[in-house]
């Protein structure tokens, strides 16, 4: 597998990663399927600051990962929000724990500090969402920090969402 910085050029195919996610699943509380010129404009801004890595197998895109600003304010400088997708017909390949890992390890690079993972939640899972993420960060090392009731709504249902977080380097 090979890792490396996304292109501009591959916003369509990590487009097509992505919309199964917004059709068909509350992973995302995004309702409509951004164009593709709308898409390779979030990589740009996204890497102005900040790492989104694509995975190839093949030569084929089969997910990605990025991180990107936290919260605007100066002080939150060392922290970012992470967010990892993978071709859901390619899942528990192992394809988001080496794309979670690439990231991370790039972001300590860069000095980052503490990884922020808001996480779609149900209390029972439904054919939209189930807790497959919030097991995978917590195999990943984060915690869970925040839980926030009833606040996305989508395919006529309210979910949570979890905040979770893993710190990665030392606070001086």
């Amino acid at each position: 597998m090979l890792f490396r910085h996304a292109e501009l050029s591959d916003a369509e195919a990590l487009l097509a990663i992505y919309a199964p996610y917004i059709t068909d699943t509350a992973v995302t509380f995004e309702y409509d399927v951004p164009t593709v010129e709308e898409f390779g404009q979030r990589i740009v801004e996204v890497q102005r600051h900040y790492p989104w890595l694509v995975a190839e197998e093949d030569g084929h895109i089969v997910g990605y990962a990025y991180a990107n600003t936290f919260k605007a304010r100066a002080a939150y400088q060392w922290s970012v929000e992470t967010s990892i997708y993978v071709d859901r017909k390619l899942k528990h390949q192992g394809i988001g724990v080496k794309l979670h890992d690439a990231l991370e390890t790039a972001l300590q690079k860069q000095g980052i500090l503490n990884l922020n993972a808001c996480i779609s939640y149900i209390e029972n899972e439904d054919e939209y969402l189930t807790h497959e993420s919030v097991r995978f960060h917590e195999r990943m090392g984060y915690q869970r920090v925040a839980h926030f009731h009833l606040c996305g709504r989508k395919f006529n249902r309210w979910y949570d969402m979890i905040w979770m977080e893993k710190l990665i380097g030392e606070h001086r």
